[in-house]
């Protein structure tokens, strides 16, 4: 069995922070060999209605092909691509040593694979099963079954079909090759006052603001990530 483990003692190892849609990734803050991510973290609108939904995006790793410069400088070298480990994560195991403090606002602490295929990145998030988050160290463990109905398909809003859809879960998971985030879902933004449009055809937290209420704040820490793979 191939296991990959990140502990974070030497640096981010190639996982970061992702913004928004206009700002560079960022660094996330380690100490003492924990990650800390801090809300408040951004509403992805990439995904509304007709799409799978709202998210907020903790942290990311590329899962295949080199970096660029700006990835690289905040996220360091990657040690996931670097030490060639599948992308196929059909049955693998994901483990995650977590703690924190949320105000959940109906969200899981979750976790969204990406892969492409035909040109579409399509994006699927374990809703079947997700990770704790507790005031103590807790370590949750979640299998990547090929089993359509423990996932959601994150499909894409009216005008980024160009980027996103969805495509076969067991193709995707069979070739994760753009990324794996952890991140909270599902997310419910609720507009503050007349916005004077669809909700969902505007972009939540840009185009309106949104009650803070709605959405997940807090903070969640990690201190391992081991991805165990079946094949």
């Amino acid at each position: 069995m191939t296991s990959y483990v990140e502990d974070f003692d030497d640096g981010p190892g190639g996982w970061m922070r992702v913004v928004d849609n206009f700002a560079p990734p960022a660094a996330l803050p380690i100490h003492n060999g924990v990650v800390r991510c801090q809300g408040p973290w951004w509403v992805d609108y990439n995904h509304a209605p007709p799409g799978g939904g709202y998210l907020q995006l903790l942290m990311c790793l590329v899962t295949h092909g080199p970096s660029g410069e700006s990835v690289r400088e905040v996220a360091g070298p990657n040690r996931f691509t670097g030490g060639r480990f599948p992308t196929d994560f059909t049955n693998a195991k994901i483990t995650m040593r977590t703690r924190g403090e949320l105000e959940a606002a109906g969200t899981k602490l979750s976790l969204l694979i990406q892969g492409s295929k035909d040109g579409i990145i399509s994006g699927w998030v374990l809703t079947g099963e997700t990770f704790a988050v507790n005031p103590e160290w807790t370590e949750t463990t979640v299998t990547a079954v090929p089993d359509p109905s423990q996932w959601t398909s994150i499909g894409s809003r009216h005008d980024r079909t160009d980027t996103y859809g969805e495509k076969p879960l067991l193709d995707i998971l069979a070739h994760v090759n753009v990324n794996i985030h952890l991140i909270m879902f599902p997310v419910k933004p609720r507009p503050m006052g007349e916005i004077g449009g669809d909700p969902h055809r505007l972009r939540a937290g840009r185009d309106y603001p949104i009650w803070p209420s709605s959405i997940a704040q807090g903070y969640v820490e990690v201190d391992r990530v081991q991805i165990d793979f079946a094949s």
